[in-house]
């Protein structure tokens, strides 16, 4: 129990006492830096909750992405398989038909030797593959050429001094200024005051040098694939859509998809020294010059019995050029055939070959 003293004394400090309590309970101070704590607290846990939020967001776009990634590599291995596989069953058409042609050469090259025995010449040049053969038959005689283009522009149609209408130029003149292995004589002309100007349309070089509507006429022309084209031109549009490179006229047509023409009244049954061109069922070409009007050596060929010889080579289409004086096989350097005249004649326009 206490004294009166220490009541006293008690008395004394409660005021403190409570003072103390009470400030150790609600310190202002403290209180002030707990919320401090308290609200930064508050706000990190929400951005680290928006972080973890855009960070699951991040992972499936990187996700979707890894996904769309893949796909798009299945798709190109996909497509490179493709790819792959049709370049190589292109590789394998090429293939096949380099082969079924040269199966085709080689069939025609047995044929025309069983025919004519071998060539009397060959010319294996980066432009062209050129085979002459000697032509002899009861009646007449003549050179043939089997002529494989390597490159289109290896065919030319070469004027007379370069000029529409001109003083003429020999076949042999011609071939030698272009350095040409081979050539022939080609369409035919006719007299303007003493001069030689081209008949009908020729073409040189894509570029239309002279066009003519009679229908009389034959036009024989290269496109520019150095395919043989022909028959009746009517209009320059029709030549255009031909894409013809090269080309002349004279006449009649003789074999077309390799059947006979029909063979003009005034041109039938004429034995007559002759210049045709043509070319076979794979492309290759065809040249032919026949001698004729030569007692003892080729009395020449009638159009019918040259269609009939066309036929037996395997000629699919087929034209008759200038004959008669005009007709000239020129090969390697020299004419090898017999002109009519005795010696070439001077003509407005040749074919050539550059080797």
């Amino acid at each position: 129990m206490l004294g009166k003293g220490q009541l006293v004394l008690l008395f004394l400090l409660a005021p403190a006492v409570g003072f103390f309590a009470t400030f150790a309970q609600s310190n202002p101070v403290m209180s002030f830096e707990s919320a401090r704590l308290q609200l930064p607290l508050k706000e990190t846990a929400a951005q680290i909750s928006q972080v973890q939020d855009e960070v699951e967001q991040t992972k499936q776009v990187i996700d979707e992405s890894s996904k769309l990634a893949q796909e798009i590599q299945e798709a190109a291995k996909q497509e490179k398989q493709a790819y792959e596989q049709h370049d190589k069953s292109l590789s394998q058409l090429v293939s096949s038909s380099k082969e079924s042609v040269q199966k085709s050469a080689d069939v025609l090259d047995q044929l025309l030797t069983s025919m004519l025995g071998n060539p009397i010449g060959q010319t294996f040049g980066k432009n062209a593959t050129v085979k002459v053969y000697s032509l002899e038959e009861a009646g007449y005689r003549g050179y043939m050429a089997k002529v494989r283009l390597n490159n289109p522009n290896a065919l030319k149609v070469v004027l007379a001094n370069d000029q529409v209408v001109s003083n003429g130029e020999t076949t042999s003149h011609a071939a030698k200024r272009k350095n040409a292995i081979l050539a022939v004589n080609a369409g035919g002309f006719y007299n303007v005051n003493g001069k030689l100007a081209v008949l009908g349309t020729t073409v040189v070089d894509g570029e239309i040098k002279a066009f003519s509507t009679n229908n009389d006429l034959s036009f024989v022309g290269f496109n520019k694939s150095g395919r043989l084209v022909g028959g009746k031109v009517t209009s320059k549009e029709q030549l255009e859509k031909m894409n013809v490179l090269q080309g002349a006229s004279f006449l009649p047509t003789l074999l077309q998809n390799g059947k006979k023409a029909a063979i003009p009244k005034a041109w039938a049954n004429t034995r007559q020294p002759r210049t045709m061109i043509g070319h076979f069922s794979n492309g290759d070409l065809l040249f032919i010059v026949i001698d004729g009007r030569r007692k003892g050596w080729s009395n020449g060929v009638t159009l019918e019995e040259a269609q009939a010889k066309l036929l037996e080579f395997k000629v699919r289409d087929a034209y008759n050029l200038d004959g008669g004086g005009s007709s000239a096989f020129y090969y390697n350097g020299k004419i090898l055939n017999r002109p009519s005249d005795g010696r070439e004649r001077p003509v407005t326009s040749n074919i050539v070959i550059l080797p």
